[in-house]
């Protein structure tokens, strides 16, 4: 057993992901951009993968995409209303309660920046794939909201506290797809700028998708003296047009479970294997 103090409260991200869904369309752009992405790079498989696994389902747009490609789907979330509006099963990514071998494809859209343990979630995904399985992830990574932290931390001066989660970048995601067995693992990204008229929308986008604060330590609550201090600091970055640009980076990944009819992957660092022929799965 693990006995490693928890990063994040698991009763409140999995209350946090039931509070969002109601309002949650109102502030999918974040997940629909990641979702379209993992689509598009799924298109790009020269394989049937008939039996799917969809984790984190805040509405229903991931399971619809997979059926319309012929697929079986099984859904999982964080949860709870969420995965029973998905007619799935609620599970934490790090503790699947599925058995080895089970499905073709695993598509991880927009959860797996709060999971305690990502490197034992990863092997758990490995292990339910069947051999010369997909997975595809998609989630929110190093990079992320530097003017909102930014602002808080000048704003709280010299006692300043984390409101923002810890944060995976490429290079570490790539070496962990590697450390849980996946062959020809891809690690990737993107960032997109959304630009915002004033600190408190953003705040407002960030609970309505789901990504508020879910640390076990839990900061103080934001008094209304930081909370404005920390709204005129990210003003006097905007532009112009009184707007700031912040950033979310997005992290993708993909890997295959090892199967012996796989190439050979080239030794690291030799460049000879693109991203697009590693989701065809060649060598």
């Amino acid at each position: 057993m693990d006995s490693r103090p928890d990063i994040f409260d698991r009763s409140r991200r999995a209350r946090q992901r039931d509070r969002m869904l109601p309002g949650f369309a109102a502030h999918d752009f974040l997940y629909r951009a990641m979702l379209d992405e993992l689509i598009d790079r799924l298109r790009d498989v020269q394989r049937d993968l008939p039996e799917a696994l969809v984790i984190g389902c805040p509405d229903g747009s991931a399971k619809a995409a997979l059926e319309a490609m012929g697929k079986r789907v099984a859904c999982v979330d964080p949860g709870f209303l969420a995965a029973r509006a998905a007619l799935g099963v609620q599970a934490e990514e790090d503790a699947l309660p599925f058995a080895d071998d089970s499905f073709d494809l695993i598509l991880a859209c927009g959860t797996l920046d709060s999971v305690n343990d990502l490197p034992g979630a990863l092997i758990l995904m490995r292990r339910i794939l069947r051999p010369d399985g997909l997975l595809l992830a998609a989630f929110t990574g190093a990079g992320s909201l530097p003017r909102l932290k930014g602002a808080l931390l000048a704003a709280e001066g010299d006692r300043p506290a984390q409101h923002v989660h810890p944060q995976v970048d490429v290079r570490a995601a790539g070496d962990l797809l590697s450390r849980a067995g996946f062959a020809m693992p891809v690690a990737d990204g993107e960032t997109l700028t959304i630009r915002y008229g004033d600190i408190v929308r953003l705040m407002h986008d960030l609970r309505g998708m789901g990504a508020g604060n879910v640390l076990a330590t839990r900061p103080p609550t934001l008094s209304r003296g930081i909370l404005m201090r920390a709204a005129a600091h990210f003003a006097q970055a905007a532009d112009a047009d009184g707007r700031t640009g912040e950033q979310m980076a997005i992290l993708y990944l993909s890997g295959w479970k090892p199967d012996p009819s796989q190439a050979k992957p080239a030794r690291r660092g030799s460049a000879t294997v693109s991203l697009a022929d590693a989701l065809k799965g060649k060598g």
